[in-house]
């Protein structure tokens, strides 16, 4: 659990199919994501979380894991199942799992 009571789990313990949200700002995401992640930035959560599935876990992902625990507590305080992905994207490139990024360069982590 996260200091703030947010259940946590490992980038490699995210499931294929799981619900990959990404809460990262635009550039961060153009320069490196998850595949399969779905991007709704931390600021515009509130009005886009219609678009997020309340029928099954949410794994909620940031640069480092701050933002991703906010996002998932608020998620989780108004009914979805939501988990803090530890250490985030940068944890998840330093375990090199597969990345993709909206630019011409190598996907990275910013």
């Amino acid at each position: 659990m996260f200091g703030n009571g947010v259940p946590e789990t490992g980038v490699t313990e995210v499931p294929e199919d799981g619900y990959l949200l990404d809460v990262r700002e635009d550039d961060e995401w153009s320069a490196g994501h998850a595949p399969r992640a779905v991007h709704v930035p931390l600021g515009r959560l509130d009005e886009r979380a219609d678009d997020i599935p309340r029928d099954r876990k949410v794994y909620v992902v940031c640069r480092a894991g701050g933002r991703s625990a906010q996002a998932a507590a608020a998620l989780n305080r108004a009914g979805w199942d939501a988990v803090n992905v530890s250490g985030g994207m940068q944890a998840w490139e330093r375990a090199g799992l597969d990345m993709v990024a909206d630019t011409d360069g190598e996907p990275r982590v910013i």
